[in-house]
């Protein structure tokens, strides 16, 4: 992972994370550990999910933290598209367990969780980045999911998870998303909803991929351009933008092949409906109030709380680490970002 920016560290610093993106992630990386806890149950998901957020937080050196959790009772997304994340391999029955139990782990610890009825941990990410914005602090998102690309922006980063852990993640910002994509952060969302999620089962425009989104953002500036030239030009500005940028780099002319795939029947309708499903809310309270001492998510943590729920995972390293980190001097104190 690239260090922090060297930005307006003067902001305060949320951390948003993810919660079943580091339990799914760890339960597979974990599983051969058999931890359990205390009490005998499954703990190897929860433990690693601790153990990085703690690396985070001596990482980054947040003000806050707050856990996204999926609602695992009801789906908004599931009751407009059954066939969402249809696919997916059944989940384990330890991995139930451990994501079942994780927001009572973390309110016990101190944490700040919010379970939005009917929705996922992205929505708690989308309303995390909003919430910084409006208060004028900082935001990392740590995810494993790319739709939080779309909340890059000058107040947020995301930290996306791979194989390899916490330092070997890369950190993105608006420059390093559009190097890895060739699309502004504005735009990502955009570029998704062309492109599809595979792994949401949600299927892009036909012919439409991820070399051939980035131009046509690029060129036209937005998918509400795009739509409009269609519209009211039928589509000549984005042909001649399109065979000009060809010309330039000489490529083969697309504009008339990217018109005749964008104004194919169902074209429209499956990037709006993808771009419905991909956006999600960000407009969640995460009942967050950092000018009151004490309250859920506010760096550092009470020694009684940390010790007590680290120590019935039954990893005595994890805990002395826990409460070195977690309950120290306040992070506000950090100068990097």
């Amino acid at each position: 992972m690239p260090p922090p920016d060297s930005t307006d560290r003067e902001r305060k610093l949320l951390l948003a994370v993810d919660a079943p993106s580091l339990l799914h992630r760890n339960h597979h990386a974990r599983l051969e550990s058999g931890l359990l806890d205390r009490g005998g149950r499954p703990a190897w998901a929860l433990h690693g999910m601790l153990r990085q957020i703690i690396e985070a937080i001596e990482m980054f050196a947040p003000d806050a933290v707050i856990f996204g959790i999926d609602d695992r009772a009801e789906s908004w997304r599931e009751s407009i598209y059954p066939g969402y994340k249809a696919g997916r391999a059944p989940k384990d029955a330890a991995l139930v367990d451990q994501l079942e139990r994780a927001g009572a782990l973390l309110d016990a610890l101190g944490m700040a969780t919010l379970t939005p009825p009917g929705l996922e941990a992205d929505d708690v990410n989308a309303s995390a980045a909003t919430w910084a914005k409006r208060n004028d602090w900082n935001c990392v998102i740590i995810t494993s999911d790319r739709d939080s690309f779309a909340h890059i922006s000058d107040h947020t980063q995301v930290l996306r998870l791979i194989n390899g852990g916490m330092a070997s993640s890369p950190l993105l910002n608006p420059a390093r998303l559009r190097a890895l994509y060739g699309v502004d952060a504005t735009n990502y969302l955009d570029f998704a909803a062309l492109r599809g999620d595979a792994s949401d089962n949600l299927p892009g425009v036909p012919g439409i991929g991820e070399k051939t989104a980035p131009v046509l953002l690029d060129q036209m500036g937005s998918m509400a351009a795009v739509w409009a030239d269609i519209d009211h030009c039928g589509g000549a500005t984005m042909v001649a933008a399109l065979d000009s940028w060809a010309a330039e780099n000489g490529v083969r002319r697309l504009g008339a092949t990217l018109l005749k795939r964008l104004t194919a029947p169902g074209a429209r309708e499956r990037y709006a409906f993808n771009l419905q499903l991909m956006g999600g809310r960000d407009d969640l309270d995460l009942r967050l109030t950092p000018d009151v001492p004490g309250t859920p998510g506010l760096l550092p943590l009470e020694v009684d709380r940390v010790a007590r729920v680290l120590g019935h995972l039954n990893v005595p390293e994890t805990t002395v680490m826990a409460m070195r980190v977690l309950t120290g001097a306040p992070a506000s104190a950090a100068t990097a970002w």
